[in-house]
């Protein structure tokens, strides 16, 4: 039983590495997908009343940020020619989270926002210029940071895409060790069967009695 428990470990091990990269990729596609149906943000300032909401999604073909300042939170999907502004992707150097983006050092932002440093992320491109993001909740921040990142070639490292891995790929394990349990798979091949005398089998239509 020891040995049978260790050579299961061995092969769960073994199949969890071999299937991380593929669970990669598909966490990755949800997530440009998401991107691609864009999400409003709230834009923070210092000011008490926060009346102005931003809106960005990402192109199909993934090579521009389409994004523009909306009045109404709950507008909806934006079509790309409706938003005034785009930042190309190739041009963005980095994702900052957290306390060290620049909108969240503003102590005025801070301090009427007190959820700002778990849900805030900009994006920096060409010299010092920032593109800053206060997500709508936690789900929203991961989605997008990991989207971001994922576009940059760098590795998804939310909460949200450490979970959905461990599922994903301890789903995938279970679904095939329940098939090499239920399925009985014979050591050698099953004898191939005699030919049978003649091959006179088929039923021939044209003999019907009318």
């Amino acid at each position: 039983m020891k040995h049978s428990d260790a050579t299961d470990s061995t092969y769960c091990g073994e199949l969890r590495e071999r299937l991380q990269p593929e669970v990669v990729e598909l966490i990755k596609q949800q997530r440009l997908k998401r991107l691609c149906e864009g999400t409003c943000f709230r834009k923070i300032s210092a000011r008490r009343r926060q009346d102005k909401f931003m809106f960005c999604r990402l192109s199909p073909n993934h090579k521009v940020l389409h994004y523009g300042e909306v009045e109404d939170f709950s507008q909806g999907q934006i079509p790309h020619e409706a938003l005034q502004e785009k930042l190309t992707v190739a041009d963005i150097k980095t994702v900052i989270t957290g306390k060290d983006c620049p909108h969240v050092k503003e102590k005025g932002a801070l301090r009427q926002n007190k959820e700002v440093p778990e849900h805030a992320f900009s994006i920096l491109y060409e010299s010092d210029e920032y593109l800053n993001f206060i997500a709508p909740d936690k789900y929203e921040y991961c989605i997008w940071t990991d989207g971001l990142n994922a576009l940059l070639g760098k590795e998804m490292t939310s909460e949200l895409a450490k979970s959905d891995m461990d599922t994903l790929v301890t789903m995938e394990i279970k679904l095939r060790l329940l098939d090499l349990e239920t399925i009985q798979i014979p050591e050698v091949p099953p004898p191939i069967p005699k030919e049978p005398k003649d091959y006179d089998f088929v039923y021939d239509y044209s003999k019907q009695h009318t």
